[in-house]
């Protein structure tokens, strides 16, 4: 997985010692469930996840700069909603102490930019809770198009089950209209 770098931001692999800043973001209340996972109860939890983040190869640590904490996270994966392999989705999750700074459309801009750019995608999908006033506003900073909404398409964790706010950016969107703006 490519390192990139933004101007606040490293955005790079896990490693072990990312441990206690990815415990410190993921047991809050207020950021899991946001995506759909749980809190984390204790650093096990969090070790297994960063152990699959680590092995998987496809979840980038959101790096500050300012203070070099891990403080969020950035994943590319395949998108289940589209069976085409020249397609990926972004899902990302930001420590709550950063919030409403524009770390997190930074970030996602940067791997966008990557994604067109260098892995030659076609097409570029994010999704979110309708919920989730925050991703929302990222995705739209990030020129993400909205395409509609799934009703009733995702299980949480509690079992409650949500609609899935859907957006996406096509390989001639971001050669046309976002490559310069990103």
């Amino acid at each position: 997985m490519k390192i990139l770098e933004t101007n606040r931001l490293i955005l790079r692999p896990f490693e072990p010692t990312d441990l206690d800043d990815l415990y410190e973001y993921a047991k809050s209340e207020n950021v899991g469930p946001n995506a759909g996972w749980p809190p984390h109860e204790n650093k096990d939890e969090t070790l297994k996840i960063l152990n699959s983040f680590i092995e998987g190869n496809k979840v980038r640590a959101i790096v500050y700069k300012e203070n070099n904490k891990v403080i969020g996270s950035i994943g590319v994966h395949k998108d289940h909603k589209r069976e085409i392999e020249s397609c990926k989705m972004i899902g990302y999750v930001l420590s709550e102490d950063y919030w409403g700074k524009g770390i997190m459309a930074e970030g996602v801009k940067a791997v966008i930019k990557h994604l067109f750019e260098e892995e030659n995608l076609e097409v570029v999908s994010c999704y979110h809770y309708p919920f989730n006033t925050k991703s929302k506003r990222v995705i739209e900073k990030c020129g993400f198009v909205y395409e509609g909404t799934i009703r009733c398409s995702s299980e949480i964790y509690n079992g409650n089950i949500y609609d899935d706010v859907c957006y996406s950016i096509t390989k001639n969107d971001y050669f046309t209209n976002l490559k310069n703006k990103i």
